[in-house]
Formats: C-alpha cells, sequence, structure tokens
C-alpha cells in the first residue's frame, strides 16, 4: 500500500470479508482477531484482484517497510528528515543500517540512497507539473542544498533539466509504486 486510498481500499475491502481491522498502515494490517490459513488464502486472493499483495517473509517485510518509510518521508512529510537517512530508517526499524542496505541491495537491485533520490525526483516530476511552486521553492521543500544541486541531480536522473520537463507539459511520471 502506497497511499491513503489504498488504506481505504484495503480497510473495506478486509471488513467486506467480514474481519475487523484493528489497525492499518502502509504495508502493514493488523486483525483484531486472528485467522487461519484459510481465511489468509482468501485475503491474498481477493486482495490480488486489487494490485495487492499479502507479504508473510521477514526480507520481504523489512524492503516494503523500507520503501514505505521514504515514500512517506518524500511524498507526505516533504523530506522532513531532521537526521540523516541511515539513522532515520535503523531507528524507524530498529536494525543495523548496513543490514538494512545489504538486504535491500540484494532483492531490489538499487541501494536505499539511490531508491530515495528516485523517490524525490519523482516529487520534484509531481510539484513541477502542478506548476504552484519555483524551482527554487521545490528545491527548499525536499531539503536540497541548491537549486544547482536539484537541477543536476534531476538532470541526470531523467535527462532533462527541470524547465524543460516543465516545458514539456507531458507526464513523464511514474507511479511511485513502480519504482
Amino acid at each position: 500500500m502506497v497511499c491513503g486510498r489504498c488504506k481505504l481500499i484495503v480497510r473495506t475491502e478486509l471488513e467486506k470479508l467480514g474481519l475487523s481491522v484493528k489497525v492499518i498502515e502502509l504495508g502493514e494490517i493488523e486483525l483484531a482477531e486472528s485467522i487461519n490459513e484459510e481465511q489468509k488464502k482468501e485475503v491474498a486472493d481477493h486482495l490480488k484482484s486489487f494490485g495487492f499483495e499479502l507479504i508473510n517473509d521477514k526480507k520481504s517485510k523489512t524492503i516494503e517497510q523500507i520503501k514505505n518509510l521514504i515514500r512517506e518521508l518524500v511524498h507526505d512529510k516533504n523530506n522532513e528528515l531532521g537526521m540523516n537517512l541511515s539513522d532515520y530508517l535503523r531507528q524507524k526499524i530498529n536494525s543495523d543500517y548496513n543490514t538494512l542496505s545489504n538486504l535491500f541491495s540484494e532483492v531490489e537491485g538499487v541501494t536505499i540512497e539511490k531508491y530515495f533520490i528516485l523517490q524525490k525526483i519523482e516529487r520534484v516530476k509531481e510539484l513541477l507539473m502542478y506548476d504552484e511552486m519555483s524551482l527554487s521553492e521545490i528545491a527548499y521543500a525536499l531539503n536540497y542544498s541548491s537549486v544547482g544541486y536539484l537541477s543536476n541531480q534531476f538532470k541526470k536522473i531523467t535527462g532533462l533539466t527541470p524547465s524543460h520537463f516543465k516545458n514539456l507539459k507531458s507526464n513523464m511520471r511514474k507511479h511511485i509504486d513502480e519504482l
């Protein structure tokens, strides 16, 4: 689940199946009661029709947790970290960052830092398309050290300058769950 609408859909669909949701967060659900394997398979099959997948193994859960924390940080909290990314993830997941980094790179084929940058660039694209903020305001909002640094990183990832991208007015954005 990568957004509030996803959480709403999952909650609604679980309630349709007669299950009581205690807590629902991005990538995590806690039911009020335990369910058996047959019910779990029914839930998995039902949610799969909406593009969701149940994750049962510890590695996959950790990867999803990392992705969700980064997405939330970039897209919902405007990158308001207050510390470096490694410390943030280490504190939130309660695991050694080197272990998290190695696992993420092994499974995803990209480093956590690269994934973080890709998320930031998608957020920049989104803000450019809205056309409500200047590039300087976007750089400040996403904690870039300068507009030049943002522009260089944007061009390196997209092959376009931010102003060229903005002038294209074509939707070159990717869904955040496709990164």
